[in-house]
């Protein structure tokens, strides 16, 4: 039985909630869109060395991949907003701690500290999604909006992380996601209801240290296999002990495990795992590979890059919005499955165009408009398919998913690219990979989703003191 132990915040609109959860999304991924401008000029004010700037993206990203269960765990027994405005303080700090950085050393621990506040922040907005939006219609258009904040951020974040460079230098990128992250920090406790689910749950240290283990070898393996194979290869093996680890753990703990083998067995979370995971496989590779074939052949500059990947960024934020209305029109199955096909398919044209501009901004709208239909739908399904009590398992892990799936596509893609000789067979080899892994996702989710998958398991075992 699912019990909820909930504190409403009287008068408090779901308008609201739903701004602060969508201001996490912002921070989140603005941050993550404008620090790469930011490499060069950082990297020629501390004299720091091409290394020392790849950890300075991958600080993030490995923390982010560490904490992220925890993250989800700790939302779900100590109660969903405290670990929200706990990972915006963090974000919030973390950032502060960018801008006024007096060495590379502090720059790349601030980025670390900002994973962590991600970790935190993201599972927990979306378990909050699960608690407050219970009717599957209004929780898939509150996901739509969720979802489109992505989009917004690929939108704005580069053009107005380049503006502020230009004007202000380096440290205004980090300094320009301060107000977001503490306006969720400030706006949280009055607009969002607290829950947690804590009976029958404990923290459980050694699940959560080899769950933490099997996560950072994979992002470091991903990370490192361009430079250190060796290294990468060795961290590899540690993951995949550290995950038979927390396979054995897990089995041994039952319904209390941190992730309950009965989850992994819902035909509808697996599906959207295995989309999602598709999904940014391809996505994230294809934003690695197509902007380094452009600029290394010549074709497009650091501008002209920017600019050639406004489709994508448009259509996904064009189409998010309205998700939650198309789910309502073509079926769950057609906004998971049939929206990673979509994306399969642009993928699959920037390949067959051997990387020239026209047909390249086709496939980028498709995958644009794939992204905003089956984003949202995606997230939904997953933390649908489990009651209330599981919010924040289901959302850390479908997190997970989505952070391996990323990880995993730069390091294959960019290995198929570099191995290929870097260019147009590259491309193509590269984009082939991707497409291909995106249409077993999409198929996937076709197979094991339908039309009432939302919300639909999870509705049963809401507790009468959930919020209404």
């Amino acid at each position: 039985m699912y019990l909820t132990t909930l504190r409403r915040v009287d008068g408090a609109p779901h308008a609201l909630t739903l701004l602060v959860l969508s201001l996490s999304v912002l921070v989140a991924q603005v941050d993550t869109a404008v620090v790469n401008l930011g490499v060069r000029p950082i990297a020629s004010a501390f004299a720091a060395p091409v290394g020392e700037m790849q950890w300075l993206i991958d600080a993030y990203n490995l923390a982010y991949a560490v904490v992220l269960l925890t993250g989800g765990l700790l939302a779900d027994l100590h109660g969903r907003r405290r670990i929200f405005m706990i990972g915006a303080a963090l974000f919030t700090l973390a950032s502060l701690a960018c801008t006024f950085a007096p060495s590379v050393a502090v720059l790349i621990a601030g980025r670390a500290v900002a994973g962590v506040g991600a970790a935190l922040m993201i599972p927990a907005s979306l378990a909050i999604l699960r608690v407050v939006w219970l009717d599957p219609g209004e929780r898939a258009r509150a996901l739509g909006v969720w979802a489109a904040c992505y989009g917004l951020a690929m939108a704005v974040g580069p053009t107005l992380g380049g503006v502020l460079i230009t004007a202000f230098g380096w440290r205004s990128i980090f300094l320009m996601v301060v107000p977001l992250s503490l306006g969720a920090l400030l706006l949280a406790r009055p607009v969002i209801p607290e829950s947690a689910d804590p009976e029958g749950r404990a923290f459980d240290f050694p699940a959560q240290l080899a769950g933490a283990v099997a996560l950072g070898g994979v992002a470091f393996a991903a990370i490192e296999a361009h430079v250190a194979p060796v290294g990468a290869v060795a961290a590899l093996l540690v993951a995949a002990l550290a995950f038979a680890a927390f396979g054995r753990i897990e089995a041994r703990q039952g319904a209390a495990a941190l992730v309950p083998l009965d989850l992994l067995r819902i035909p509808p979370f697996r599906g959207a795992a295995a989309a999602t995971g598709g999904m940014t496989f391809g996505m994230y590779g294809v934003l690695f590979v197509l902007p380094l074939f452009w600029q290394a052949s010549g074709r497009l500059g650091p501008v002209g890059v920017g600019v050639a990947m406004v489709p994508l960024a448009l259509a996904f934020l064009v189409v998010s919005l309205g998700s939650g209305h198309f789910a309502g029109r073509l079926g769950t199955r057609f906004m998971t499955g049939g929206g990673v096909g979509i994306i399969a398919a642009g993928v699959l044209i920037i390949g067959f165009g051997a990387g020239a501009l026209a047909p390249a901004v086709i496939g980028l709208a498709l995958t644009g408009l794939g992204m905003g239909l089956a984003t949202g739908p995606l997230t939904g399904v997953a933390v649908g398919a489990v009651g209330p009590a599981r919010s924040g398992t289901a959302s850390s892990l479908i997190n997970v998913v989505r952070m391996a799936g990323a990880t995993l596509g730069v390091a294959a893609m960019g290995t198929v690219f570099a191995a290929a000789g870097g260019g147009t067979a590259g491309l193509v080899l590269a984009m082939l990979v991707g497409g291909t892994v995106q249409l077993a996702g999409a198929l996937t989710a076709w197979r094991t989703i339908d039309g009432e998958a939302v919300g639909h398991q999870g509705a049963g075992r809401v507790s009468p003191r959930s919020p209404r």
